[in-house]
């Protein structure tokens, strides 16, 4: 029961910040867009980047609603923060110019608080993944009323 709640908890954290992090980026699109044709490591695929980023979040916030789709979504929440923390290593130890495509109150961050927040939920997606096994096979979570 306990380790269930923990992955309910952890999947909520990350459903609220890909929903939250996609809509602010479709609202302002037109600033994530410039904001990503801008970047020295994006510009070239910033075309597809700018609807395939808050889709992918967007896909992931539904495969963490869905049961069946949990563990798979958990993987691809963790994927997504590793891509995002890799792309904040290399801008920061690459590049001058450092663009800021994030939206809303992440966008208040700065860069170190903003790669201590990517550490930590990929922290809480590898811990739901292993606390979602059980001597090798995937555990059956809880269904809130």
């Amino acid at each position: 029961m306990k380790r269930s709640m923990i992955i309910e908890i952890i999947c909520a954290l990350f459903i609220i910040l890909f929903v939250y992090a996609a809509l602010t980026k479709l609202l302002d699109y037109e600033k994530f867009r410039v904001q990503i044709g801008q970047s020295p490591l994006l510009t070239a695929f910033a075309g597809w980047i700018v609807w395939m980023v808050p889709g992918a979040e967007i896909l992931i916030a539904i495969m963490l609603v869905s049961i069946r789709l949990r563990l798979i979504g958990l993987y691809a929440a963790f994927s997504l923060m590793m891509m995002f923390t890799t792309y904040i290593i290399c801008i920061l130890t690459l590049s001058l110019y450092i663009p800021c495509s994030c939206g809303g109150v992440l966008e208040k961050l700065g860069w170190t608080e903003h790669l201590i927040f990517n550490i930590v939920f990929i922290i809480l997606a590898a811990a739901a993944v292993l606390l979602s096994y059980r001597k090798g096979k995937p555990i059956t979570p809880i269904v809130m009323a």
